[in-house]
């Protein structure tokens, strides 16, 4: 009879060895044979009509390894089932070889592998404590974003000559010398900027300016600190190469003419709400960035769980079988130095994938086909603007944008990941200790450069 013994070769990491004797596989060999015999097409002979001595001398030591293979299988995936055993991906098998199966000398043989356990941990979100911070909305973020709907809806004009902060210039950027003279093979590049985007010095030179006109700057001494980054970025450089110059050529100057604060400015920037007054339309501002921000202070809360449970959790790892795995459990073996780079990473990753795994079946978290009709909707909603939502979600179109991506394999699965995990920290969020403070705008956003999982 087939047995499986257990031995223990380091820490969560366990080897299992399959002992077979002739009587657990020697009878499926002669009926896996018999099959076979029925089936085998063998030019001279009839279908079914092969001998059974040809057919086992022609198929019968495959047929005999297989059989033996599939046996040791069998048993090694009862013994996990029976146990219970919770284990990293699948077995490994240690130094087995194959060939020593004889069909002519069948007897005892074993066949070993090594599995790595999961750790045991605890998570108490009751003693996870987090900061939600209530960012402030000014009267001043309101005005800023007032002045920035009135140029998002306003009318583009042509001036003459550049007179002021909100002038945009279309340029044609060409890497130079000193004196403006074109470099040989340089980095030439067309961009279109607002004036307030340079420094205060470098806007007053700009004043007057026309089409055609250039002139010579270096991108790190000449834009604002905000800026700097994606305009370097823009022309393929990093921080480092700010400093070259480059001759930047006018083709266009133009400015938005702010458009004017009545209803034909308020439907535009809310069609879905009846805005008669200024002073509504600054009321659904200030809605909107209070919104904005909660919305922001929640993920900022996620993140701050997330960083808690990774580096507050212990869990130990059987980190030779892992990196075993790595080597061979992929598409591609991998080099044992391979192997060694990428374990820490992906280590960290398998504690997050057991700890948000635990937090699930704690919650009893699920995932139902009606929130990820929901999720496609809300979607197609977002896409539009969210100029749909007056029309409710009745309508057959958006039932059948729904019933679309509810065939599309990759949106589900990629829906379901994101529903998934909103409802996890969802949960968390409940259970942890939040502590409620005041924070600026400028105060929030330097946070939100610290930490993101």
């Amino acid at each position: 009879m087939a047995t499986v013994t257990r031995e223990n070769i380091g820490l969560l990491h366990d080897k299992l060895t399959v002992n077979l004797n002739k009587e657990d596989y020697y009878n499926g060999f002669e009926q896996s044979l018999k099959k076979y015999a029925k089936t085998a097409n063998i030019p001279g002979f009839r279908k079914g009509m092969v001998p059974a001595g040809l057919v086992k001398k022609m198929y019968g030591q495959s047929v005999f390894t297989d059989e033996v293979l599939r046996m040791v299988e069998k048993e090694l995936n009862d013994y996990l089932g029976k146990e219970q055993l919770e284990i990293f991906a699948q077995p490994l098998p240690l130094n087995n070889d194959a060939s020593g199966l004889d069909m002519n000398n069948p007897g005892e043989y074993a066949f070993s592998f090594e599995i790595g356990l999961k750790p045991s941990f605890e998570i108490d979100p009751a003693k996870i404590n987090v900061t939600r911070y209530n960012v402030t909305v000014t009267d001043e973020m309101i005005q800023e974003e007032a002045e920035r709907q009135q140029v998002r809806h306003g009318k583009m004009t042509e001036p003459e000559a550049v007179t002021g902060d909100d002038n945009v210039l279309n340029v044609t950027f060409t890497e130079s010398d000193a004196n403006g003279n074109a470099v040989e093979g340089g980095i030439t590049k067309s961009n279109s900027l607002l004036v307030k985007y340079f420094t205060e010095d470098f806007r007053k030179t700009l004043i007057g300016k026309k089409n055609n006109d250039s002139f010579v700057l270096q991108p790190a001494k000449a834009f604002e600190e905000k800026e700097k980054e994606a305009i370097l970025a823009d022309l393929g450089l990093t921080a480092e190469e700010g400093d070259k110059y480059f001759n930047v050529l006018i083709t266009k100057v133009g400015l938005v003419e702010k458009a004017e604060l009545n209803e034909e400015f308020f439907g535009a920037a809310f069609p879905n709400s009846e805005i008669k007054t200024e002073a509504d339309f600054r009321a659904e501002l200030r809605k909107e960035i209070e919104n904005y921000y909660a919305q922001q202070s929640r993920n900022q809360i996620h993140d701050q769980i997330y960083h808690h449970l990774v580096d507050h959790t212990h869990m130990d790892f059987p980190e030779s079988f892992l990196k075993n795995w790595l080597k061979t459990g992929g598409e591609k073996p991998k080099t044992a130095e391979e192997a060694e780079a990428e374990y820490p990473n992906f280590v960290n990753q398998l504690k997050w994938t057991l700890i948000s795994n635990q937090v699930v079946a704690d919650n009893k978290i699920e995932v139902l086909p009606e929130d990820i009709r929901e999720f496609a909707k809300q979607q197609l909603f977002s896409y539009m603007g969210g100029q749909l939502g007056a029309l409710g979600d009745n309508q057959q179109w958006v039932e059948d944008y729904a019933n679309r991506m509810m065939q599309d394999r990759k949106f589900v699965e990629d829906s379901y990941h994101r529903i998934s995990t909103e409802k996890l920290f969802g949960q968390l969020e409940n259970q942890v200790k939040a502590k409620e403070e005041s924070i600026s705008a400028a105060d929030f956003a330097s946070k939100l450069h610290h930490h993101h999982h």
